[in-house]
């Protein structure tokens, strides 16, 4: 039973217990009162009667008008006149008075009044005996009054007593509802944090649990820290900062061969000319500024995620990844403007940066791509200038002419509806955690892939439009089909919007049985608003049953101190930490960290991007919880 109920049944009960003790001694009072008044008035009139019949002659018919005349004038229920034997010589009695009391009453009150007693004389000898007993059942209308006013105002007062008692349970009620509520968020390893309420007993459990979440958050964000300054000290270069030549090219590897908006963007390639002679002429420590600085300057173009995919590709070499970057025109003076901080930095020395610009796609591949990347920087060294940058336009054809045409076609694909790909992502023992399944949308034709539409899809602001088409996609495929779970990617634009979180909330809430079948997923990249908008989203669908997972997480790794309130079922680690982690024992320690961590917040682990059987044994070995990628297959 709930605390609640026991403090209505308690007040309850003490309401009653001072109604019916109030009530049982008012009425025991007023009889006890009754009867003595009542015993005296019978004494009193009894002996008043006999001395007035002991001064009259001994007539009968004398004796009985007087007896009669005072059995008239007042309420008696009887006047027997006994000679002194005991013979009755004149009686009078009146019928019981019952009015409207109830029979239980009148049983249960039960007036005991003994008969007035007192003695007729005739001279100095003893005529008889009066006997009057005076007419109390109005006692008991009386008194049955009495009860129902008392009952009356009880009723009032009990009426005023339970509004009060309301709000005084609804003040503890509010706070002790927060209190149960933050200990299942605890129990279900969401740590959130409540005001502390003014009951002395409840503010002690708050605090207890409030220092226990932020230990918790504090916890969290130390051992991440601490996590990313390992993933640093083993991928990064020491010098500049720069990731290592091996993670870039995994990273490049692992963009070129995903489907999403990512895989598409710019490459910029920097060579730092003449390298040993501007050592010799700085000095060792000059020239490493230089080229941190360079890197700095660099990673400053890159303004949509956390951490720019910068690396070193050898001494002199440097490689900068751009996704969704498309417009190498607008790169370009943000990109000269950086080449000359950097030269300007020493301007002593006659610092050359040759600089190569090369767009990349969807399913291109590394060689190709590095080798124009060559071919763009000897042309670039060739030139006399000091920031020389060398353009590489490759084209790719596009499905449409103008932006009208994307728009009009995007539209009526979405409006049309979307198909879902199934990507398994299964445990160490085989079976099917749940299903990804991107969106394809038909475009000229055919069903193109996410890659392709998505960065025309983010530019036009029909993010939310697409995830609510996916969503009722993945609603019809459960319906038919609803063993499955099925993982579908929101966007940070849809999160963001409050109209698109309302109908999505309607939405599901008239299929909730499919509703806990469903796994959202959103990308690492996660500012301070978005990570309060995904709370919000969390908190309107979780009574659904629905799961909420972090997609893509690399850097991004940092951030899950912020999201230990949210309640996350899964994370995604990125593919450029999975791939080839047979052989890394750099990237398994990384790996091994972050499963542990996430492990104890009750999250689960999940690797993307795994291209072969030695990279899933690997991964398992390490204690990831799940897998997804081409090298993942239904046995």
């Amino acid at each position: 039973m709930s605390l609640i109920k026991q403090l209505w049944l308690a007040i309850i009960a003490l309401l009653l217990l001072s109604f019916v003790g109030s009530l049982a001694i008012s009425i025991t009072s007023s009889r006890d009162y009754i009867e003595q008044e009542v015993r005296i008035k019978n004494e009193d009139n009894a002996t008043t009667l006999a001395l007035s019949m002991s001064q009259l002659d001994k007539d009968l018919v004398i004796l009985e008008l007087l007896i009669s005349a005072q059995f008239d004038t007042g309420y008696y229920r009887s006047i027997t006149l006994r000679d002194a034997e005991g013979e009755v010589l004149v009686e009078r009695r009146a019928g019981e008075y019952s009015g409207d009391v109830p029979a239980w009453f009148r049983s249960l009150v039960q007036f005991d009044v003994p008969t007035g007693n007192a003695t007729i004389q005739d001279g100095w000898r003893q005529f008889g005996t009066l006997e009057l007993e005076s007419q109390h059942s109005y006692a008991y209308a009386s008194l049955w009054r009495s009860m129902l006013e008392l009952a009356g105002w009880f009723l009032l007062a009990g009426a005023i007593s339970l509004a009060i008692a309301t709000v005084m349970v609804r003040g503890i009620k509010h706070p002790l509802v927060r209190v149960v509520a933050q200990a299942k968020d605890i129990s279900a390893r969401r740590f959130t944090t409540i005001q502390e309420p003014r009951t002395l007993e409840l503010r002690e459990v708050a605090q207890a649990m409030n220092v226990l979440s932020a230990n918790v958050r504090q916890m969290l964000s130390q051992e991440s820290q601490k996590l990313d300054e390992l993933r640093r000290h083993l991928q990064h270069d020491r010098v500049t900062g720069a990731l290592n030549r091996d993670v870039l090219m995994g990273k490049l590897a692992s963009l070129l061969g995903s489907d999403d908006a990512r895989a598409t963007g710019l490459m910029v390639m920097v060579r730092v000319q003449s390298l040993e002679s501007l050592n010799d002429q700085l000095g060792h420590q000059a020239t490493d500024q230089v080229l941190s600085t360079l890197v700095t300057e660099l990673a400053a173009l890159e303004t949509s995620a956390d951490e720019a995919m910068i690396g070193r590709l050898n001494g002199s070499d440097f490689l900068l990844m751009l996704p969704l970057e498309e417009q190498p025109d607008a790169l370009l003076p943000r990109l000269q403007q950086a080449l000359e901080k950097v030269a300007f930095s020493a301007p002593e020395a006659n610092i050359r940066l040759a600089t190569a610009v090369v767009a990349y796609h969807s399913n291109d591949e590394r060689g190709p791509l590095l080798a124009t990347l060559d071919d763009a920087l000897a042309e670039a060294e060739s030139d006399s200038s000091t920031t020389n940058i060398a353009l590489r336009q490759r084209e790719q054809g596009s499905l449409f002419g103008n932006h009208t045409d994307w728009r009009n076609a995007l539209t009526a694909a979405i409006a049309q509806g979307p198909q879902l790909a199934y990507f398994p992502v299964v445990d160490a023992q085989n079976r099917v955690l749940h299903y990804e399944c991107p969106a394809r949308l038909e475009l000229a034709n055919a069903w193109q892939t996410a890659g392709l539409f998505i960065p025309w899809v983010t530019r036009f602001a029909l993010e939310p439009a697409l995830d609510i088409a996916v969503i009722k996609k993945a609603l019809a495929q459960l319906d038919v089909n609803p063993d499955q779970c099925i993982g579908i990617n929101l966007s940070i634009a849809s999160i963001n919007n409050a109209q698109f979180v309302n109908e999505l909330r309607l939405l599901l809430e008239k299929q909730p049985a499919l509703a806990s079948k469903l796994c959202f997923e959103v990308p690492a990249t996660l500012t301070p608003h978005t990570i309060g908008s995904l709370r919000g989203l969390c908190s309107a669908l979780r009574p659904l049953g629905c799961q909420f997972g972090i997609e893509h997480v690399g850097a991004e790794f940092t951030k899950l101190a912020d999201l230990h309130d949210v309640g996350l079922a899964y994370l995604k680690v990125d593919s450029s930490l999975i791939r080839g982690i047979h052989t890394s024992n750099e990237q398994q320690t990384i790996v091994r960290g972050m499963a542990t961590l996430c492990h104890s917040l009750g999250i689960q682990v999940i690797a993307e991007g795994v291209t072969s059987s030695e990279e899933l044994e690997s991964l398992f070995r390490t204690g990831v919880d799940g897998a997804t990628g081409p090298g993942v297959r239904l046995s």
